[in-house]
């Protein structure tokens, strides 16, 4: 027998839905095709939105459009729910988180949006992965910002950190840093306009775990261009290499905010984004390995700049 809905769950009805023109007209009944598929949705759904929500259903891929983003896991989720609840659009779960998400359910039905309990196959075909973590929500993603000079003025002027990736091409690795960077409080990431570079997709959203509800994400046209206009507004930019840098951060009591510049994993910093560096450090070693991943290096110099300097 299937457990009693927690308050606030929704339950798919388990009976083959009403087609559309399976009624008697004439005296005549009109049968429905052989063996239906029944395709629940929630209530006070929409005809548009059901059509949608079954494309969606059968998408093993990424977003069914460019604007959507899904969000795998129950941290994730409530962190997008937290920040900006009007942006989940529609909602799928299993059976036991179910039993945590009621609110959330509660606050879609109120909005008329598609939310709904399925089993862990259909999650895995929603979500276009495994790792679901027991729920996937579908959200519109927000445009990627530009940076201009007026806004590194800006955020130097408040003393904020920056982290600056170039041409990280791994979105697993962006999501660790994003999660890392969130973690430590640092409030935006910077990426290059370059076709290289990973994009906060779905997986990158996956391994951040919410991070990257807790920071902001900007897109700039030159990292050199950039990096440039970050030592002119008074930032104190440090490069991270594999060899050849410092051993050591900057001291406690140099208290330039900072923005940290972070390579390609096989290529690191382009010449020309190194160049413009203020100071290069490299993390010492044991010398047996080359280098770290470059999110656990993210993760060491974060701390070292951040946590270490109290700021």
């Amino acid at each position: 027998m299937r457990p009693a809905p927690s308050a606030g769950e929704f339950v798919a009805p388990t009976a083959a839905p009403r087609l559309r023109g399976a009624t008697e007209y004439r005296g005549v009944k009109v049968q429905p095709p052989r063996d239906p598929v029944p395709v629940p949705v929630a209530p006070f759904a929409s005809a548009a939105d059901e059509n949608e929500s079954i494309a969606t259903a059968g998408s093993r891929s990424g977003p069914a459009r460019h604007d959507e983003l899904k969000l795998c896991g129950l941290a994730a989720v409530k962190a997008r729910f937290t920040r900006d609840p009007g942006s989940i659009k529609r909602l799928f779960f299993d059976h036991a988180t179910g039993q945590r998400v009621g609110l959330i359910c509660k606050a879609l039905a109120q909005q008329k949006k598609i939310y709904r309990q399925v089993e862990p196959a259909e999650l895995e075909k929603i979500s276009g992965s495994i790792h679901h973590g027991g729920i996937v929500a579908v959200v519109y993603a927000p445009p990627m910002r530009v940076v201009t000079a007026a806004d590194v003025a800006e955020w130097a002027k408040r003393g904020e950190a920056v982290l600056v990736l170039d041409r990280i091409g791994n979105a697993h690795n962006l999501g660790a840093i994003a999660r890392t960077a969130a973690f430590f409080g640092v409030p935006r990431i910077v990426i290059p306009d370059d076709p290289t570079a990973a994009r906060p997709t779905d997986a990158a959203h996956r391994v951040a775990e919410g991070g990257f509800e807790h920071l902001e994400v900007w897109q700039t046209k030159s990292l050199a261009t950039f990096a440039r206009e970050m030592t002119a507004a008074g930032y104190e930019v440090i490069g991270a290499v594999a060899r050849g840098g410092r051993p050591d951060a900057p001291r406690a009591k140099e208290r330039k905010p900072f923005a940290l510049l972070l390579g390609n994993e096989e290529h690191g910093l382009a010449p020309d984004v190194a160049a413009t560096c203020t100071r290069l450090v490299t993390i010492p070693g044991s010398g047996k390995i080359e280098s770290l991943n470059v999110s656990v290096a993210a993760a060491v110099l974060m701390w070292e700049l951040l946590a270490r300097r109290g700021q």
